[in-house]
């Protein structure tokens, strides 16, 4: 066999191994607690059984009355440890392989915050630039184009309108891409409040801000949001019309929520 393709067919299991490594740890995990309770179950009987052998020995062949005590905690150690050998082995092993897995998954979550960090950063210089190049009226004019192909992508006849209760204007959340029925001024007021407990708190989940507008939580909302020391939230309102030709706000971010 041709010895490239063993080193490329070598390479390409390392690699898989290597992508999949917490999901292998973790599934290892499981096992080894199953396993755990197993050989736990099995290494009980033997343990009785010495523990049955030594109170006999200790009642029938023992004449000091002192020694022929009940076997206490200390003793059922000393007589019964070597049992549960294989059960702590397996023990611990399933320790590693959950702290590896954690550990991946801790390591790989910083780099991939570390990552949009300085995409986050690149993409407000690119702003900024095209802001300076281009002025602050074709910029709000081509954010508005965007918003309308977003609500034209998404038509309000195939979405459900959430009632919040806080208004009865037609609005659209870009980051949701849900419809939900509000007015500007209670936009504004959810604003404030969040920035007031942003400050406070120093970092937000956009679930918190859904809170606010009367919206239910997302998925990733726990994971995604603001931190003070960075930027503050702020709303970039645009008026469009739906496909339906009602007037809509379209509800986007100065700054995007990101991972937190």
């Amino acid at each position: 066999m041709d010895t490239s393709i063993v080193e490329k067919s070598v390479k390409q299991f390392s690699r898989a191994i290597n992508r999949n490594s917490p999901t292998i740890l973790t599934a290892l995990g499981v096992a080894g607690l199953v396993s755990t309770v197993i050989l736990a179950i099995k290494a009980t009987p033997k343990a009785l059984e010495i523990i049955e052998m030594e109170e006999k020995y200790r009642l029938c062949e023992m004449q000091d009355p002192d020694y022929a005590k009940p076997i206490d905690i200390v003793d059922t150690i000393k007589l019964t440890w070597k049992c549960y050998i294989p059960t702590a082995a397996m023990g611990l092993s399933t320790i590693v392989c959950m702290v590896g897995a954690n550990s991946i998954h801790l390591r790989r979550n910083a780099a991939l915050a570390s990552l949009f960090t300085i995409t986050e950063t690149a993409l407000k210089e690119y702003q900024a630039k095209v802001v300076e190049q281009i002025g602050e009226k074709k910029e709000e004019k081509i954010r508005g184009e965007i918003a309308q192909d977003k609500l034209d992508a998404n038509p309000v006849n195939e979405k459900t309108i959430v009632m919040t209760g806080k208004g009865n204007y037609l609005c659209f959340d870009e980051f949701s891409g849900r419809y939900f029925r509000s007015d500007i001024s209670a936009l504004q007021k959810a604003e404030n409040e969040f920035n007031r407990r942003l400050l406070r708190e120093m970092w937000l989940s956009i679930n918190e801000l859904y809170y606010e507008l009367g919206l239910e939580n997302i998925e990733l909302g726990d994971e995604m949001g603001w931190i003070a020391e960075r930027e503050l939230l702020e709303f970039k309102f645009s008026t469009k019309m739906s496909k339906d030709q009602e007037p809509c706000v379209v509800v986007g971010y100065r700054v995007t929520p990101h991972h937190i």
